[in-house]
């Protein structure tokens, strides 16, 4: 789910630029993020007939190879289905209010959590001495189900339902960070 962004020469990285990149980031993969916003097209287009993978692409400023294969993982595990044809593609195979966004991110990237050594499914041993008494891997549980916690009661149906949000900071609760007085 997460991926490692390549290291960039920050500065003082308490006050990077927007522009800047973080090192070890926590962040939704590309392939994650492609097939969430492919499946968004599609369940606001439900009822239409299937959409072609160069449409579904060019209508989300995705990569064409890219999501040709992200759709081929998402149709293996029945959640798209293809027709043939002139007027084939893509389209839904269930209802997606019975699809967590949750569920999605596992099929395309695996293991939901931030660290390995909290991971339910995909475990593996941290470099901590004692993962027992550990208190940032006690920290990362709390992040891990937080993450749980929306990612699976969240379907695509809500997803796709959502407006969407202009501001960074809609709800005012990061204002010291926009303000480059917290990392």
């Amino acid at each position: 789910m997460f991926e490692r962004l390549t290291p960039q020469p920050l500065g003082n990285p308490h006050h990077a630029s927007r522009h800047s990149v973080y090192d070890t980031a926590m962040r939704l993969s590309r392939r994650s993020e492609y097939g969430l916003r492919a499946l968004v097209d599609l369940v606001r287009h439900d009822g239409d007939r299937p959409v072609a993978l160069a449409a579904l692409a060019e209508r989300n400023h995705l990569p064409t190879k890219f999501l040709e294969q992200i759709m081929a993982t998402l149709k293996h595990a029945g959640i798209v289905r293809t027709t043939l044809g002139a007027h084939g593609g893509y389209a839904l195979a269930a209802d997606p209010t019975a699809i967590s966004i949750g569920r999605v991110i596992r099929l395309l990237d695996g293991a939901l959590a931030p660290v390995g050594c909290v991971s339910l499914r995909y475990y593996a041993k941290c470099s901590c001495v004692d993962e027992a008494t550990c208190p940032l891997r006690d920290v990362m549980l709390d992040v891990r189900d937080a993450m749980l916690d929306i990612l699976d009661s969240q379907t695509l149906a809500e997803l796709a339902a959502r407006p969407g949000r202009a501001a960074i900071d809609p709800r005012g609760l990061h204002a010291d960070a926009l303000a480059g007085r917290r990392p």
